[in-house]
């Protein structure tokens, strides 16, 4: 196989959690131009099928689903639609996160297991799913969105000249964090039928809301002097789904200009 092949994902199936959202909507892009057909899902459906109509718009393949990570019923439900609509899955992205318990240390105790329902207990219980559909198909790849938050400690002096609360939740560094070694743990129970598993730990993504002295000082605290944009994830989610990546898993890569290397 040419090296550039090796790169498609023609005639692979992708489902993306959290699709449509944050970082995935240039996950959802990146793997629909590969050539997947890719199911953007969350509990937002109309949203997932605005961002599905314009890649169908371009010619690519990509259908919307709703899907609630806080519902058993419903991550069953989409994984049976997947399987009726194209014989099953080949690529899971754990991309959705959910937000609830981020205001602090204090929290009560139902926000943060709100918080880990979706976080973990989803993550695993979706990851089993996929897998076993990927098992029927001869293998796959199931890749985790982890965060550069899950490798290091919170840098106070980011927060400098600003408003920001510098002193956030410790449930996002927790489940982060778990998610570098659930990748490990994920793999080495999957590996023998060929399904690899691999993280991304993406570092801070720019938006328009956040104030210039943030972003000047993580720009600074990076090695490559910038904070990431819309489209610094779409070629490693490509290449962890393809078979250009075929020997690799278990493997935590950070996505993020150089931050945690600094």
């Amino acid at each position: 196989m040419n090296v550039m092949q090796s790169f498609s994902l023609d005639k692979k199936s992708a489902l993306v959690t959290g699709g449509a959202g944050r970082y995935g909507r240039q996950l959802s892009e990146a793997l629909a131009e590969a050539g997947a057909l890719v199911y953007i899902a969350s509990r937002d459906r109309a949203q997932c099928e605005e961002l599905a109509a314009e890649l169908r718009q371009r010619g690519l393949q990509a259908k919307a689903l709703r899907l609630d990570l806080a519902c058993e019923e419903s991550m069953r439900q989409v994984m049976e639609q997947i399987e009726a609509d194209c014989g099953g899955l080949d690529i899971l992205v754990n991309n959705a996160v959910i937000r609830c318990a981020m205001n602090g240390w204090e929290q009560s105790l139902e926000a943060f297991d709100r918080s880990l329902h979706v976080n973990a207990s989803a993550l695993f219980f979706l990851t089993n799913l996929g897998a076993k559909q990927m098992q029927k198909r001869g293998g796959g790849s199931i890749i985790n969105i982890g965060s550069m938050m899950g490798l290091v400690g919170i840098e106070m002096e980011n927060y400098l000249g600003t408003d920001m609360n510098p002193d956030p939740s410790p449930i996002y560094f927790y489940e982060k964090g778990g998610m570098v070694n659930f990748t490990r743990f994920a793999a080495s129970c999957f590996g023998k039928h060929n399904i690899r598993v691999n993280c991304i730990h993406p570092g801070g993504l720019q938006e328009e809301s956040m104030p210039a002295a943030f972003v000047a000082n993580y720009s600074r605290r990076t090695q490559l002097g910038r904070l990431g944009n819309q489209s610094d994830l779409k070629g490693i989610v490509v290449f962890l789904a393809s078979q250009a990546a075929a020997y690799i898993t278990g493997s935590n890569i950070p996505v993020d200009g150089g931050y945690t290397a600094k």
